[in-house]
């Protein structure tokens, strides 16, 4: 597919298609703002092969390329809105991570290390030498792990909300009563949360948003019947996060071996979570770190507060 570019810049257009849009506070948002929606017509979806299973990638435009990782309690599915703009002059690669969403279920492999190995393997399946890239949550962690192993194929990366295990602060965060869920996992665990994934995930919703009416019922839904089935629930315990340790130790071994990376990085927060500490806490890992803070959102930006995060990242990814 041929795609030209248009003569204003991305960051221009989103920034008039935004300015567009009612402004309205959290407390009177519709419902409907959060609401997950289709992909463009331009996107296509297919299973690619990876380490013992395969991963569901969202495929759509032509550019320069922008790779976007969910976290826990999303899909791919989140980067909808941002996928929408970015389309239109970008190539944008959208991956259920390992285990999780669309996605097959492998019993191991989800070490990030190992997770950005197959997150590369795609990049050369689908004739992508280098991309930006945008993570949330646990893909902040398989985002550093190519960008450390990869260095020569991340060219600028945009975090959001989360930190990395065993560098930074993450050994003082895990006193954290909030983040009990990292080792709430084993098959007694399990089988309390069968037929409960909902109870579950309006847990995360609830208690780290700014706002809970912010994460609506349709989006909800959506998320808990894909963590409904089998195999999601018990690969996101008993693999992502039950590779945090691991995870910990490969990440002090990458930062001995390289150092801070040297890449452009945008550290976003939002006000009622890891607010303005996201900076620092990528200051550890990484030379060259502006933050961002998105106001009125807690974990969950980009169901909180789109249009802000989208600002943010764009004006970011189109500077030169």
């Amino acid at each position: 597919m041929t795609h030209s570019r248009q003569p204003r810049s991305l960051a221009a257009i989103v920034s008039t298609l935004l300015r567009a849009l009612p402004i309205v506070s959290l407390a009177f948002a519709s419902p409907a703002a959060a609401e997950v929606k289709a992909f463009p017509r331009s996107f296509h979806a297919q299973q690619m092969p990876v380490s013992g299973g395969t991963q569901y990638v969202r495929v759509g435009g032509d550019g320069p390329a922008v790779l976007l990782l969910h976290g826990f309690g999303d899909t791919g599915d989140m980067w909808e809105p941002l996928a929408e703009i970015l389309v239109k002059d970008h190539r944008v690669i959208i991956p259920d991570l390992r285990g999780m969403g669309l996605s097959s279920h492998p019993e191991s492999g989800y070490e990030k290390v190992a997770q950005a190995r197959d997150i590369a393997a795609i990049l050369d399946q689908l004739k992508v030498q280098k991309v930006d890239l945008v993570t949330h949550d646990i893909g902040n962690m398989v985002g550093y792990s190519l960008g450390a192993q990869y260095s020569d194929r991340v060219s600028k990366w945009v975090v959001m909300d989360a930190p990395l295990p065993g560098l930074g602060t993450w050994y003082a965060q895990l006193t954290n009563p909030k983040v009990w869920h990292f080792n709430f996992r084993g098959p007694d665990v399990e089988r309390l949360v069968a037929g409960r994934e909902r109870i579950l995930l309006d847990r995360f919703y609830n208690d780290l948003s700014a706002n809970p009416a912010a994460v609506d019922e349709q989006t909800r839904r959506h998320y808990a019947e894909l963590y409904a089935r089998t195999g999601a629930i018990h690969d996101a315990f008993s693999g992502q996060f039950a590779a945090f340790n691991q995870d910990g130790e490969d990440n002090k071994a990458l930062f001995a071996k390289i150092g801070k990376l040297t890449l452009p990085v945008l550290a976003i927060g939002g006000d009622h979570s890891y607010g303005a500490s996201m900076k620092t806490e990528f200051g550890y890992v990484a030379s060259n770190v502006e933050g961002a803070v998105i106001e009125n959102s807690g974990h969950w930006i980009m169901e909180e507060q789109p249009q802000q995060a989208i600002r943010a990242i764009v004006a970011f990814i189109e500077k030169q």
